[in-house]
């Protein structure tokens, strides 16, 4: 620990990202990227703005892909805010809408682990809900005094979604605090709440191109709200950095959402597979938490959720394991081209067929 540090830096824990391996070849099925190359357009978009016009900063407010965004939605360019990932717009989230005093932001006690991590280096206090033993959060939990509310949706590592019908109960009874709906998975079978955003102003949807659009390398991130919190998350931004996405991610990002049919083709392959490999593996006597996301999130009676990721990682498959209360005994797999998803049934039958496995 190095004496030159702050002391939040020094106190932080953080967030840990999955392994993006070098060297040895794997199938990866750790980090949800998504399996399929991005869409042509996007490549020939890229190509074509890497001219002499990189020696010029980008569009600090990035309008054209804004434009772009609000066409798609039903919104305003005024309801769209670009960044650097949804990571990035979650950080300035908290700067722009929680305070380090007073009542604790809410979320669930399973979720995607950056929120406490943020909470902790913003110095924000929250406050944990519990899920129930499918990882289901009762709505109810959210219907207290607060000083914000983030929801994963679908949840992140279960795959677990939330209705519309549920969200918009929690947007009816905190009228007075923002609620920030997490949308990276939305494109695989969830519910989305973008539709809510001009009933309620309070609302906040962050959206990733990473999953459903192929682009985890470019970091481009959209955020959905009201003016007045699209103008907040500005003002955090170019208080920060005024030029946090560069010029070769907005023209492909643009290119990206607009080519809806190669969005379509791709998302349904992955649906497809995702629900054929779920039969596979409940017959194969694992638990399998119904996933509306990118990846499944599976446990075994017999078989230690550690010693199977450690075996597939043996096997040259990486999944994801959390050795966390709760779910220390679940991988989270991500669903990857149907042949890498036939080696994975292959190799995960052999180990749970070898004593090794056992607990």
């Amino acid at each position: 620990m190095s004496r030159y540090w702050n002391k939040t830096v020094k106190n932080i824990t953080p967030y840990v990202p999955g392994e993006q391996p070098k060297g040895q070849k794997y199938i990866k099925l750790n980090t949800n990227e998504n399996p399929y190359p991005p869409s042509p357009k996007v490549i020939e978009a890229i190509t074509n703005a890497a001219n002499d016009t990189l020696r010029l900063y980008p569009d600090p407010s990035s309008d054209e892909l804004r434009e772009t965004i609000a066409d798609i939605t039903g919104l305003k360019k005024e309801n769209v805010f670009i960044g650097n990932g949804s990571d990035e717009l979650l950080a300035f989230s908290f700067m722009a809408f929680f305070e380090p005093v007073g009542a604790p932001v809410l979320f669930a006690d399973v979720t995607y682990s950056f929120y406490r991590v943020y909470a902790a280096f913003f110095n924000v206090p929250y406050q944990l809900i519990p899920v129930d033993n499918e990882f289901n959060v009762p709505i109810e939990g959210y219907f207290q005094e607060n000083g914000g509310i983030i929801i994963a949706n679908p949840n992140a590592p279960t795959g677990k979604g939330v209705s519309c019908t549920d969200i918009e109960r929690i947007l009816e009874q905190n009228r007075n605090s923002v609620v920030i709906l997490d949308e990276a998975y939305i494109d695989f079978g969830g519910q989305s709440a973008s539709g809510l955003i001009n009933r309620y102003p309070n609302l906040l949807v962050i959206r990733t191109l990473s999953k459903s659009h192929s682009l985890a390398g470019l970091r481009v991130g959209y955020a959905l709200g009201s003016a007045e919190l699209i103008e907040g998350i500005m003002r955090v931004k170019d208080s920060f950095n005024s030029y946090t996405v560069d010029r070769l991610a907005q023209a492909g990002a643009r290119e990206a959402i607009k080519d809806k049919t190669y969005f379509q083709e791709t998302r349904e392959k992955i649906i497809q597979t995702r629900e054929r490999v779920s039969a596979r593996i409940k017959s194969m006597g694992f638990h399998v938490i119904p996933s509306q996301a990118n990846f499944i999130f599976i446990s075994h009676a017999q078989y230690s959720g550690e010693v199977l990721f450690k075996k597939l990682r043996e096997k040259g498959i990486l999944v994801r394991y959390f050795n966390k209360p709760k779910i220390d005994n679940f991988i989270r797999v991500t669903i990857g081209t149907g042949e890498e998803m036939d080696c994975f049934l292959e190799t995960i039958a052999t180990i749970c067929n070898s004593a090794a496995g056992k607990k």
